[in-house]
């Protein structure tokens, strides 16, 4: 019997993304249910505004939000440095895919979230993305073509479906339809796939129909 799907949408660039990962492994672990990984590549500019048009009430959120992040992830053994630049991060979303194809998934995510946030890796520098990626088993000729070939495309069908679904931001869980965005959610989610007719007195019928 086919176990029931969790999409997660994910972005390297997002601290709370990483934080999220440990809860939702464990869900995977002891909820049954299969973890169906995608990429949602944040488009920082679009998602936080131009530089010069942030206001100093934006700022202030900003350093909360990071310092709230590096509060959890403190409680998780994880380290959050501060990003250093504002990044694309295609080479690594699209190096998720990849590594699904291939076979190395987990110790990719783990890695490539890892060295990010400790500034062990540029994920907008394509020789060091080639280096996390043969570091793990995967051939560098492969991923390269896989870049400069379909993964464009691949990637922005998803991001597009994504929003389509209402995706805005990550982490985004997504069970039966319902989504869930944050690491705040999380237990509304447990809360969901233990028992999914909960959805009924959380949303109403209409959600179901």
């Amino acid at each position: 019997m086919a176990r029931p799907r969790l999409r997660v949408y994910t972005d390297y660039k997002s601290p709370f993304a990483y934080i999220a990962n440990k809860r939702l492994f464990e869900i995977e672990e002891n909820l049954g249910v299969e973890l169906e990984w995608r990429p949602y590549t944040l488009r920082i500019p679009e998602f936080m505004g131009a530089v010069e048009e942030r206001t100093p009430h934006f700022w202030r959120k900003v350093r909360y939000s990071y310092m709230d992040a590096r509060r959890l992830a403190n409680a998780q053994g994880l380290t959050i440095k501060g990003p250093r630049r504002i990044y694309n991060g295609f080479y690594a979303s699209a190096g998720m895919l990849f590594a699904q194809r291939q076979g190395f998934f987990r110790p990719y995510h783990d890695t490539v979230f890892k060295k990010f946030w400790t500034h062990e890796l540029d994920i907008d520098e394509l020789p060091e993305m080639i280096e996390i990626v043969t570091s793990l088993g995967g051939s560098a000729a492969e991923y390269e073509a896989y870049l400069h070939g379909e993964a464009r495309a691949e990637h922005d069908r998803i991001i597009d479906e994504a929003e389509d679904l209402g995706v805005f931001g990550v982490p985004t869980m997504v069970f039966n339809d319902e989504l869930f965005w944050g690491t705040d959610r999380i237990d509304m989610l447990v809360e969901r796939i233990k028992n999914p007719a909960s959805v009924v007195a959380a949303l109403g019928r209409r959600h179901r129909e």
